[in-house]
């Protein structure tokens, strides 16, 4: 073979390894695409909730009720004879089934959608107002276009009466879309329309801020003492391997040992963003630890040089130069193992965060669940309603983890130092 052939050779061979490189982004990119476009299709119609529209009358003799009542008054009050009265006049019931049926179009919070009301305006005993009252999980997900009508009635959930009240609501324009807010400041219920992922928002924000403040001051002192100060012999070789090992240890054996230490043992809360943020901790330190150490062997030598030719000791040298030089990569490092472990779900679920949890936290020592422990938990869910919530947590889910690592990167272009 000449030398022009072996010449052409080797360009058709680059030309083939930067096609298959090619070839292998775009195919990457079409499985992300697919993934991101179903559960956005899924999960989108979950942001709007359906109301229907309702003209509420505060009779006082079903109140028992004066304008001005204050508001321990108003809730200890009995609202349910105004809410069924309001309830039925929707439509016209011709017997108890109908009203049954045309009651159970509305959420269960109907009731306490028209005390509200009347928290926000106690000067309306003996008047009238339109009210939007939150639809049920199956005329919500049947407005949406989620729920197959042409079945036979006998499977399916929503009777033809009911479809009947649906289809003469609409042609009123009496059914309405709002903008979900109970998804957000609601914790979870069994109840699709009124579930939300309130308390799994603040139970994640406790356990990563938790898992932040103990594994950063550890990670970062245990990085600086075993690169710069610790002498190297073969007790600190056995630490840097088992820091190396931990990395690579599965989330699940983490809380195992959790279970049997700060639950079984210390005897902690169960279910709490507390136990979850210390389980995180332990799982995060050698992440933060590994990417800490690399950043500060990057530091040149000649900065650890200079600062001691000018008389700084070794401590001023590490803590003045080396350290502030190397926080980018070590911010960068932290912030992406803290993503990781905001997305875990196997501990989490070992030390009982996957408890069915309604009341939003107040205290990190309050029980509480965490957004990917919620997706495991409506993901088993039979209701159609659940499924939109599932894609639509995912995608709270993810938009903190695609934040969070552009922080890291804007972290990391804003203070890093090049070295030629």
């Amino acid at each position: 073979m000449t030398k022009e052939e072996r010449l052409k050779k080797r360009h058709r061979s680059e030309k083939r390894f930067k096609l298959y490189g090619v070839a292998s982004i775009f195919v990457a990119l079409l499985f992300v695409l697919i993934l991101v476009q179903n559960i956005f299709s899924k999960g989108s119609s979950a942001f709007m909730k359906t109301a229907i529209n309702v003209e509420v009358f505060f009779d006082p003799e079903l109140l028992e009720l004066q304008n001005g009542a204050s508001s321990d008054d108003i809730l200890q009050a009995d609202f349910f004879d105004i809410t069924i009265e309001t309830l039925l006049k929707a439509y016209p019931a011709k017997n108890l089934d109908e009203e049954n049926e045309l009651i159970d179009l509305f959420s269960t919070d109907a009731e306490i959608e028209i005390r509200k009301a009347f928290l926000e305006n106690n000067n309306l005993v003996g008047k009238k107002i339109n009210l939007e009252i939150t639809a049920s999980d199956d005329i919500d997900q049947l407005h949406k276009g989620n729920y197959p009508r042409d079945l036979p009635e006998d499977r399916r959930r929503i009777s033809n009466f009911q479809l009947n009240i649906y289809d003469n609501l609409v042609e009123s324009k009496k059914i309405v879309k709002n903008f979900n807010n109970y998804f957000f400041k609601n914790g979870d219920s069994r109840n699709p329309e009124l579930a939300g992922i309130g308390g799994a928002l603040v139970g994640s924000f406790y356990s990563i801020l938790i898992c932040l403040l103990l594994s950063f001051p550890v990670a970062v002192l245990a990085s600086i003492y075993l690169e710069e100060f610790a002498p190297k012999n073969k007790i600190t070789d056995f630490i840097e391997i088992n820091i190396n090992n931990l990395a690579a240890v599965p989330s699940i054996v983490y809380g195992l040992l959790a279970l049997q230490i700060l639950l079984a043992t210390i005897q902690l809360p169960r279910s709490t963003p507390l136990v979850a943020g210390i389980t995180l901790a332990l799982m995060t330190l050698p992440r933060i630890i590994i990417p800490c150490r690399a950043s500060l062997k990057a530091v040149p030598p000649s900065i650890r040089e200079g600062a001691l030719a000018v008389g700084a000791s070794k401590f001023q040298s590490v803590f003045h130069h080396v350290v502030p030089l190397a926080l980018p990569g070590t911010l960068s490092g932290t912030i992406i193992g803290l993503a990781q472990a905001l997305g875990e779900t196997a501990p989490l679920i070992l030390i009982g965060m996957v408890a069915f949890v309604v009341d939003i936290p107040s205290t990190p020592i309050d029980p509480s669940s965490s957004l990917p422990v919620q997706v495991y938990l409506w993901s088993e869910s039979a209701e159609r309603g659940f499924v939109e919530k599932t894609s639509a947590t995912i995608m709270m889910l993810l938009s903190f983890l695609i934040v969070m690592n552009f922080i890291a990167v804007y972290l990391r272009q804003k203070f890093e130092k090049r070295w030629n």
